[in-house]
């Protein structure tokens, strides 16, 4: 079976073609990024980036097929991003995958962004098997699940205000860095010096598995205005001490839901998920607890066509299982807002 992935959820347009023959393989992706448009306003507009999307469909797909060698004809289904995301970007991808689907007469299958993360870990070398628990950490989202298989999360914590992506976003506005702000506070933190900076660990002795990053941006906003000018070490160091923070907390909620669930595989999928020093203490801490952690590879971190493509392959096999798949009917929804636990 071959399916094809298209991602539009955001500010990435993705395509990919995955084959479920031999034990499945990713046939060919590709990827273009937004990032360049949207510097200019600090963030990503909604209405440029539905633009964008309609201008990159079409070439992407061109591209995926010629590069797998392959041809329309010869895709079996149609999987894209239903939700959750910005509402005119979903359309798009939406739009174009289900007229697609209608036209070659094959079945669609809308996917959930945030399970195209979880279940990207299975493109790699070397997968992790069900059951385990999924640490999601991206720019909207901040949550641990035990997965039983697909379609079977239980959300175990979340984040009950700011994600820990958004946390670095709005803190890396904080310090004067550009957009994306994540990536370029990560950088900067590299070159900061530990412990000379603290700040508080939210909610980490909470007793439960929820977080809290809202205040720790407000905390760093403290800092900055405590100095009455900032040079470029001491800009490091707030980073480090901001980093360090939202690191520590994730990774100890992160061990705690695997010990509690008992379990003894973690899977950390998502934007943030490609976090330097947040592998570094989840490989060292979980080493220590004998925990196997799987990460996707760095290119499938963000978002992509291939993990869709996976997703919508994995999601297409169980409902042939059930005797429930069908061809596209050219009707759909886009869902910006969805639990991924509610699916």
């Amino acid at each position: 079976m071959l399916v094809l992935g298209i991602e539009s959820s955001c500010d990435e347009t993705g395509m990919a073609l995955y084959s479920t023959s031999a034990g499945g393989s990713l046939l060919a992706h590709a990827l273009h990024s937004q990032v360049a448009m949207h510097q200019d306003y600090g963030g990503v507009v909604p209405e440029l980036a539905s633009r964008d999307h309609i201008r990159r469909v079409v070439p992407l797909l061109r591209k995926v097929l010629a590069d797998s060698g392959r041809s329309l004809p010869e895709i079996d289904a149609v999987a894209y991003t239903q939700g959750p995301g910005l509402a005119g970007a979903l359309l798009v991808g939406a739009a174009f995958a289900e007229a697609l689907a209608t036209a070659l007469e094959r079945p669609s299958v809308p996917v959930h962004h945030l399970e195209g993360h979880l279940l990207s870990p299975l493109l790699s070398r070397t997968p992790p098997r069900f059951p385990f628990v999924a640490l999601l950490v991206s720019g909207g989202h901040s949550q641990l699940m035990r997965v039983t298989g697909v379609g079977e999360y239980e959300l175990l914590g979340e984040t009950l205000d700011d994600a820990a992506g958004e946390a670095f976003d709005k803190t890396a506005k904080l310090l004067g860095l550009g957009y994306p702000g994540g990536p370029a506070l990560a950088e900067l933190a590299e070159r900061g010096r530990p412990e000379v900076v603290k700040l508080p660990r939210p909610m980490l002795k909470s007793g439960d598995l929820d977080f809290s990053f809202s205040g720790l941006k407000t905390a760093v906003l403290t800092k900055v205005r405590e100095l009455p000018t900032i040079d470029e070490q001491q800009r490091a160091d707030i980073a480090r001490g901001f980093q360090d923070a939202i690191v520590e907390v994730l990774v100890s909620k992160a061990l705690r839901a695997v010990a509690t669930s008992g379990l003894k595989q973690l899977v950390v999928a998502g934007g943030v998920g490609a976090n330097r020093e947040l592998r570094r203490q989840l490989d060292a801490r979980a080493g220590k607890a004998r925990i196997a952690v799987f990460y996707p590879e760095l290119e499938f971190c963000t978002d992509n066509g291939a993990m869709i493509a996976l997703a919508g392959a994995l999601r297409l096999q169980t409902a042939g299982d059930r005797g429930t798949a069908g061809k596209a009917t050219g009707a759909f929804q886009v869902r910006p807002r969805w639990p991924l636990h509610c699916i």
